[in-house]
């Protein structure tokens, strides 16, 4: 049984979580008050005013509920992509033998170096070309393309303690390779699956550069956001109000899917997770 952890690693875990939870005092606090108490401080609460004023200025000013469902579209369509991809890469390049292999994984895996700025030009010279430029499939795409290098990368390296045994009872009962890793490997797979997913849906939902510069009708709520910032008058309760809307589902994913996120679970029979 694990031992009681000291109080004092309590006390600093606990100051350390009340510094991390201002900042979103902060926020909602200044998405409340009048323009007037925001100069003030937000933190004056005995002396400001609260208003809903900014809430109702967001909400009738921005298309907040189209940006959420563009937001929605290309974030789940790149998650689910990346979690249904990425797996089947991994157990290619870590079972499967063919020509190229290991020379295609390092550039896969040297894409972690490449920063996202770099393929811009080239992505929008060839979405112009193609005719994708405010097309939802111009963001899609290099979501789940720019994904690989650290969803493959993490998927094989769960497989690196994953039973050898398995797959060559599988090959010997008869079984492929599609069929041992639907059967075998990957109800084994969970735990790096959804810990890819959230990462990916966390990193699809936060990105400006590229629904900024590929979308230009349908505009993601990172976009609105940043729009939302007045030219002479800084709006920052506005902006607050656009940031919750913004951080509430990445934030609901997250404490949801937590457990499976934190699991790392290793398998050591063949039981399913």
């Amino acid at each position: 049984m694990p031992g009681r952890a000291p109080k004092w690693i309590v006390l600093v875990v606990g100051l350390i979580g009340c510094l991390w939870i201002v900042p979103i005092i902060g926020i909602v606090a200044t998405s409340l008050q009048t323009t007037d108490s925001i100069a003030r401080g937000w933190w004056h609460f005995g002396e400001n005013e609260f208003s809903l004023q900014a809430w109702r200025t967001v909400w009738t000013t921005y298309p907040i509920a189209t940006s959420l469902w563009v937001s929605l579209k290309i974030t789940v369509a790149s998650t689910a992509l990346t979690m249904v991809t990425a797996p089947a890469a991994a157990y290619t390049f870590h079972y499967l033998r063919f020509p190229m292999r290991r020379l295609l994984l390092i550039i896969i895996i040297n894409a972690f170096v490449l920063p996202q700025q770099v393929v811009i030009i080239p992505l929008f010279q060839l979405w112009r070309d193609v005719g994708l430029l405010d097309n939802m499939s111009a963001v899609v795409i290099p979501f789940v393309g720019l994904s690989y290098a650290w969803s493959v990368f993490l998927v094989k390296s769960f497989l690196e303690d994953f039973p050898k045994e398995l797959i060559e009872a599988a090959r010997i009962d008869g079984c492929g390779p599609v069929r041992t890793f639907a059967q075998v490997v990957l109800p084994n797979l969970l735990s790096p699956i959804f810990a890819c997913g959230i990462l990916q849906f966390l990193w699809c939902w936060n990105s400006l550069l590229l629904p900024m510069l590929f979308l230009r009708s349908d505009i993601s709520l990172t976009v609105l956001l940043a729009r939302i910032a007045g030219t002479y008058d800084p709006n920052l309760d506005q902006q607050a109000v656009a940031a919750i809307i913004t951080a509430i589902i990445p934030l609901a994913i997250f404490l949801i899917f937590q457990k499976q996120f934190a699991a790392g679970n290793r398998v050591s029979s063949g039981g399913k997770e």
